[in-house]
This record gives C-alpha cells, structure tokens and sequence, in this order.
C-alpha cells in the first residue's frame, strides 16, 4: 500500500513539478546507463594486457599497450568530465539558472535601452551569456585533455598561446553564425502563424545547406591551412578513381592538421557539380611533418653506408612512421567516396530534415504548455527562445536518445557497405592495411565490449572491419 500511495501522491503533485521531476530522473538514468557502459568497457581496458590471438597478425605488443593505456586515460577523464557535466546540469535546474540567467538578460537590454517588449534582443543577449558560461566552465576541461592526455599520448601539436587563439577565434566565429540565425529563426516563429514550423523548418534547412557550403571555404580556413595537393602521381590517381565512379572532383586540398594534432582524417564536401576531396597532412605519409623528425631520434639514425642494421632501423623507422602509402590513401577514399556513391549522405541529409521537420511540428504543438514553461522557473512569461531550449533540449531526451542509437546502427551498416564498394574497386587489400596503419597511428584500442561498442560505436570495430575484407583481399 505504501508504494501505491508514493506514485498515486506523485500523480497528485502540479504538472510543473512531475514534469520538472522526469526530466532530471531520465537525466541521471541516461548518465548511470552511460556510465555503467563505459565501466564495462573500462574492464576491457584493465585486463586486456595481452594481444589476443586473432590479432596478432596486425598489431604488435608495444602499440597495443600503448593504445591500452591512452583509452584508460581517456575513460578516467570522460567519467569525471561526465559527472561534472551531470551535477553542473542538476544544480543549475535545481536552482533556477535559467530564468536567473534571463533575468540578467533583461538587465543588460534595460540598460541598453531595450524594454520586455524587444524578447529577441533579450534571447540573444540571453545565447551569448549562456555560450560564454559553457566556454568558460568547459576551458579547463578542454586544458586537461589537450595538454595532459593528448600531450601524454603524443598526440598534441599545440602550444597554450595557439590554444587560446584558436579558442577565442572559435567562441567569436560561432557567436557571428549563432546570433543572426538564432534572431532570424525568433523572427519567422513570431510572424509565421499557425503554420510557422513549417517556414522555420524551412529556414533550417536553407542553413544548414549553406554552411555544408561555405565551411571548408571559408570558415574552416579561419582556423586551419588548406593548400592544393601538388600535381604528381597521388593527385593523377584520385582524379582517375573520382572519374571511373563519375565523381565530379573540381579540387583535391592539403590541410595543415599537423600543427593541432597528430589524429589523421579525410573527407569530402559540396554539392552538384562542385565536389572537394581534403586530406588531412598527417594522413599522407610523405606528407606528414611529424615523419620528418623520426630519422632525428635516437638510434633511428641509418649507416652512412646503408649496410649493416640498416635494415633493423628501417623496420624501426616503419613502425613509428605515421600516415598511409599513396595506395592505402587512395583505399581509404574509395571507402569515402562509396558513402557518395551509395546515396549515403543523401540519405543522411533526408533522415536529418525529416527528424527536423517532426520536432518543430511537435514544438508547435507543445509550445503553448504553460506547464512545460512553469516547470523550468517562468510562471508568467514564455520566451520563444526558452520553449525552444526546453522542449528541444529537454523533453525531447528520450526520443533524441533512441533517435541517436538508431542512427549509430545505421552509421555502422552504411561502414560496412563502404568497405565493401572500395573492394569492388580492387582497394580490399590497401584498405585492409590502412585500417592498421589508421588504428596504430590513432592509438585505437581494437578490443571492445559488445554492449558499449553496440550502443556507441558509429564504425564498425577494427576486427569486424578486417574479417569483412579479409576474403576479398588481393594478392
């Protein structure tokens, strides 16, 4: 009876306060599902000294423990970055940041001039506050994380002085992107009338596909150096694969990632006929700054006269070696340009509107909830901007974290259909070699917990990858 009695006097409660109390009991039911995941996977970590067998072939001793202890350091940091993150969220509905924080706003428009009646400039003022809080609250996390665990890893290129720069440019570069759409977006929703998620919908869209547009061109340079790749016998083949699979390639870019970080990527951009590949420099092997200070290390040094154990130095000299071959490299795009050829990012684009179009449908139903308002602190007013933040950011949790689960599978399927397209182009073997090469020069740890890699691993793990092009490979 005593049970009974709780849930019939929790049901009795206002709407405010239930709605107020599920929203923080699913916030740390998804905190305690996701660290209880990590713990599992943090097992892996702890005992899991060894090479397995079935990887024996592809990962030597010295690599793996340096991969084990490199994801040990980054699972300590992303638990207590993770219950800092989760108390920091509690205590700030607990004690009313939100309405406190728009009641700064409103101060600061007041003495501006601005009267209640101007929300859009209070909601802005109300974003930049609120960005510059996460800015500061997340410098120090950001601090440990570059200069202790990616610098103790050997990952980090940064100074403090670069660090900070970068920083400061990103918070001004986001605020000149944040702020006009945000007020543009406040805009259409007060005027759009009944049908106003589908214009705000709509201008979402448009967005969206304009940044996809210019950020490589334009804004990605802000904070990194492009350059053409030179014409040689790299550049020749990419533009023959892009042209055998009828990719219209216009440019092929260098970017200097090296100067942040030694992590290697690749990818691709634009739309219709304007397509771009990027290389990351760390990627490419004889791109690679970091390739050059090898031969400076000691006992790295060869015999002047090549004899001797040169050949133990050169296999010395391969093993620290970072980046792909120009053959692995081009593996490595074929799988790129598969997510292409195969509609992937279409599809992607597609699943992300419709997801789009379905939350302004359900805040156009949901924003007129008094009770939705009331359960955060606003008792009688109802900010556009904060509907938005609490419908979006908080009752939509639940299907935002099934929605996510649902995408990481599909991510992974569109993995594996990838692979499988750079095989029918004849890259099984190079990109069978170029996931090791990938792995090692990441310090990606191949050994994973089937449950942790299920709900969070948008790639296939390594071995699954291997044994799916293994059959296939060429001689």
């Amino acid at each position: 009876m005593g049970m009974w009695a709780s849930l019939d006097a929790m049901w009795e409660m206002p709407a405010e306060k239930r709605i107020f109390g599920a929203v923080l009991l699913f916030s740390w039911t998804v905190y305690l599902w996701e660290t209880f995941l990590a713990q599992r996977q943090r097992r892996i970590y702890k005992t899991t000294t060894h090479v397995p067998p079935e990887l024996g072939q592809i990962m030597d001793s010295e690599t793996f423990e340096k991969s084990r202890l490199y994801q040990l350091d980054k699972s300590t940091f992303s638990f207590w970055s993770g219950l800092y993150s989760e108390i920091e969220g509690t205590l700030i509905l607990l004690f009313g940041g939100i309405p406190y924080l728009w009641r700064v706003s409103g101060r600061f428009c007041g003495h501006a001039g601005f009267g209640p009646e101007y929300e859009i400039t209070q909601s802005l003022v109300f974003l930049l506050l609120a960005t510059l809080f996460s800015a500061l609250t997340g410098l120090p996390w950001s601090l440990y994380n570059t200069f202790v665990i990616e610098e103790k890893h050997g990952f980090n290129q940064q100074t403090l002085g670069f660090f900070m720069k970068d920083a400061v440019k990103k918070f001004i570069v986001t605020q000149c992107i944040l702020l006009p759409v945000s007020s543009l977006l406040l805009y259409i929703i007060k005027i759009g009338g009944d049908y106003f998620f589908i214009y705000a919908w709509l201008f979402t869209l448009v967005v969206s596909l304009v940044l996809v547009t210019i950020y490589a061109d334009y804004i990605a340079p802000l904070f990194d150096k492009f350059t053409p790749l030179p014409e040689g016998k790299l550049k020749q083949e990419i533009e023959v694969m892009a042209k055998s699979i009828d990719f219209p390639l216009t440019k092929v870019y260098v970017v200097e990632g090296s100067k942040r970080s030694s992590h290697s990527n690749a990818y691709f951009y634009g739309f219709f006929k304007n397509k771009r590949i990027v290389l990351f420099d760390t990627l490419l092997e004889e791109y690679s700054v970091l390739n050059k200070d090898i031969l400076e290390e000691p006992g790295m040094e060869p015999r002047k006269d090549g004899e001797g154990d040169s050949e133990e130095i050169k296999a010395k000299v391969k093993n620290k070696k970072q980046g792909c071959k120009n053959e692995e490299v081009l593996a490595v795009l074929g799988h790129e340009l598969g997510h292409w050829k195969l509609g992937h990012t279409v599809k992607n684009i597609i699943i992300s509107q419709m997801n789009s179009f379905l939350c302004f449908f359900l805040f156009a139903v949901l924003i007129g909830r008094k009770e939705l308002f009331a359960a955060f602190g606003f008792y009688t007013s109802q900010p556009t901007l904060i509907g938005l933040l609490i419908i979006f950011q908080f009752i939509f949790s639940p299907y935002n974290e099934v929605l996510s689960f649902c995408l990481t599978v599909l991510s992974r399927r569109f993995e594996f259909q990838a692979d499988a397209f750079a095989k029918k182009l004849g890259k099984a073997k190079d990109l069978y070699s170029a996931l090791i090469k990938l792995n090692k020069d990441n310090l990606g740890f191949p050994v994973s917990d089937w449950l942790f890699s299920m709900w969070h691993y948008s790639h296939p793990p390594l071995l699954e990858r291997l044994q799916a092009l293994e059959n296939s490979k060429q001689d």
